[in-house]
């Protein structure tokens, strides 16, 4: 080299790889996105473990109680019904034996009903009539009188007819015996007449 190059000093250059940025950045956001995902899974751990946001403490959000509750509709009122001395009742016998009819209304009169016509059965009902009784009467007595009457004897076929008025008919079968026992026919009427209580089901996904 003839001393034309020559190295003074006590120190001698390095050699550096150039740097990488885009490395270091990617490196940068992979710690940041693994320190996120550790935070909202521990969150979620404590989260559980304290109960969560306490909605099941005591169904007051209304979304899953596992208790069912009364509906307050279905409590607060009794069908409407009317009492036996607004009903009044035909009796008709439509058996051979003779005196039913007129035995019969005075039962039920003692019960509270009204009386009105007491006789034999039509010749369209005379000795036609198989089980216990008939009740007949208008439509509008389907859900109203007839199940009134209904619980004063027990087994009788109940119908609607094309007649006005309100009136309606205990027709006396081949198969009657007796009115219901008052004391049984009481409760049965109590039953009837009583508000009907129902419970609302949990809601679906609880």
């Amino acid at each position: 080299m003839g001393g034309k190059y020559r190295i003074t000093g006590n120190r001698y250059p390095r050699m550096r790889k150039p740097r990488r940025r885009g490395r270091l950045v990617f490196l940068a956001v992979a710690s940041v996105a693994v320190l996120g995902v550790t935070g909202w899974g521990t969150w979620q751990l404590i989260d559980v473990f304290t109960g969560g946001r306490k909605a099941s403490a005591a169904g007051t959000d209304g979304d899953c109680s596992t208790k069912a509750s009364a509906s307050p509709s279905a409590t607060s009122a009794a069908r409407a019904l009317p009492k036996p001395g607004q009903i009044t009742v035909n009796v008709l016998n439509a058996t051979p034996r003779s005196g039913l009819a007129k035995q019969t209304a005075d039962e039920l009169k003692k019960r509270g009903f009204r009386i009105g016509q007491v006789g034999n059965a039509t010749e369209q009902f005379d000795k036609k009539v198989k089980g216990a009784g008939l009740l007949l009467g208008p439509a509008s007595s389907l859900n109203t009188s007839l199940p009134v009457l209904a619980t004063q004897l027990a087994g009788a076929e109940s119908r609607t007819d094309t007649r006005k008025g309100t009136d309606v008919d205990l027709i006396i079968g081949t198969g009657f015996k007796a009115l219901t026992l008052q004391a049984a026919a009481d409760q049965a009427l109590t039953a009837l007449t009583a508000p009907q209580s129902s419970a609302t089901a949990p809601k679906k996904g609880c």
